[in-house]
């Protein structure tokens, strides 16, 4: 049997057999330094059922994962609970104000008891002129798998700022959201002003975000209103937001420093199996499916690299750099997007798409997938490992190799091939 991730493995990714064929005959090529055996008969089918048992590319909202924090979590109160502390979008308010130790100067501050605060309805008319969607993986910093894939949808945070009309020593922008009225649950980000005011290299900006793959945010995915940051890791697009603080600050302050993290590290370009065959007979090929995280730098390929246990790796290389690699095939944009996205279909005017189709694939700060057919082995115990090689060359987990700034640890699964 497989053994697959659970919390991605739920839905089928459609690719036509035409590829399927191509990909399996491309796939089965014997890896240097392993013992094989030969096997004329390598073909796709091998590799369907694996590849029907994928998940689909964009993930139900539902099926997210949960990383929330929080005594009791925000999501988990009740309708009346949520309504009464502004959870929901008919009790929603924004406050944007000054930073009272490091303070910029605005014009107006945008607060609840002078009953000026921004809410849904004036954040829904900022759409009507504003709006933007592009699709993102939400992923963790300190996770190697990702929490699910989407089409965010929002106001550029630039616009709400202006609102304040800020005019001088304005050098960063944080923000938190709701924490229970307990000071000490508070979890905070945030980002330096130019990044706000200014989308740079070709990145979609940041946004209040309030749909999810065409649907209001629920109150598990942070709704009513979110951060979302995108090219940022999970502690940067914050969740039941209520707060903008304009700050002359002229560092980060985001609550995830407490655990050593770097703050601004954007995503990297990582690769995990989803499934591979814990135990296997010999003489028989067997299907390798997974995932690449597409960070900042992009992905010109996909590595896979096997050897028997006990054989003799190249020494003083950590990064497995001198491994025998062999290239595995990334998946093309699939038939169906999943994701319960409306009538199936990418909104229009999605960021990265053009007539629903993906401008440039693999896309980054997303994901995509990718399979292989592995060819038979003689008996023994194998370690397979995946790895990624971003648009610039680098291999994973170069250029960024520390733990701290992002996961991009190369992946090990064991397999045994046992008559």
């Amino acid at each position: 049997m497989p053994n697959t991730n659970e919390a991605f493995v739920k839905e089928h990714l459609e690719v036509t057999r035409r590829w399927l064929l191509r990909a399996g005959t491309a796939s089965a090529v014997a890896m240097s330094g392993l013992p094989l055996r030969s096997n004329d008969k390598l073909s796709g089918p091998e590799l369907q059922a694996a590849i029907d048992g994928l998940e689909s590319y964009f993930t139900k909202p539902d099926d997210f994962r949960d990383v929330s924090r929080g005594k009791p979590k925000p999501h988990s109160l009740d309708e009346e609970q949520r309504r009464a502390v502004g959870l929901t979008r008919e009790t929603w308010k924004l406050e944007i104000i000054s930073d009272a130790d490091n303070p910029a100067r605005v014009s107006k501050e945008l607060t609840k008891e002078k009953e000026t605060a921004l809410d849904f309805n004036g954040l829904m008319q900022l759409a009507e002129k504003h709006a933007v969607r592009f699709p993102k993986v939400m992923t963790c910093l300190n996770i190697g798998c990702p929490l699910g894939m989407g089409i965010w949808e929002g106001v550029p945070l630039r616009e709400a700022i202006w609102l304040a009309e800020p005019r001088e020593n304005l050098r960063r922008v944080f923000y938190y959201g709701y924490h229970n009225d307990d000071p000490k649950q508070m979890f905070r980000s945030s980002q330096p002003v130019g990044r706000v005011l200014e989308d740079l290299y070709d990145l979609p900006p940041i946004i209040l975000c309030y749909k999810l793959n065409g649907e209001w945010l629920t109150p598990e995915r942070g709704g009513p209103v979110r951060v979302v940051v995108p090219e940022g890791y999970g502690f940067k697009s914050i969740k039941w937001l209520t707060t903008l603080v304009l700050s002359n600050l002229h560092h980060a302050n985001d609550t995830y420093a407490n655990g050593n993290n770097d703050l601004d590290s954007p995503l990297k370009s990582f690769a995990a199996t989803l499934s591979v065959p814990n135990e296997i007979k010999p003489d028989t090929p067997f299907a390798v499916t997974g995932y690449a995280q597409v960070g900042v730098s992009g992905l010109s390929k996909v590595q896979v690299s096997l050897y028997k246990e006990g054989d003799q790796l190249p020494k003083d290389d950590p990064y497995f750099t001198k491994a025998a690699w062999q290239d595995v095939q990334m998946l093309p944009p699939p038939g169906a997007w999943g994701g319960g996205l409306p009538d199936g279909k990418i909104p229009a005017h999605t960021m990265g798409f053009e007539d629903g189709r993906p401008a440039s694939w693999p896309m980054k700060l997303a994901k995509v997938h990718w399979a292989t057919l592995m060819p038979a082995l003689a008996e023994g115990k194998y370690r397979l490992r995946s790895r990624t090689v971003d648009a610039n060359g680098h291999a994973q987990p170069m250029p960024r190799p520390f733990r701290k700034s992002g996961h991009a640890t190369i992946e090990q699964v064991r397999i045994t091939v046992k008559a």
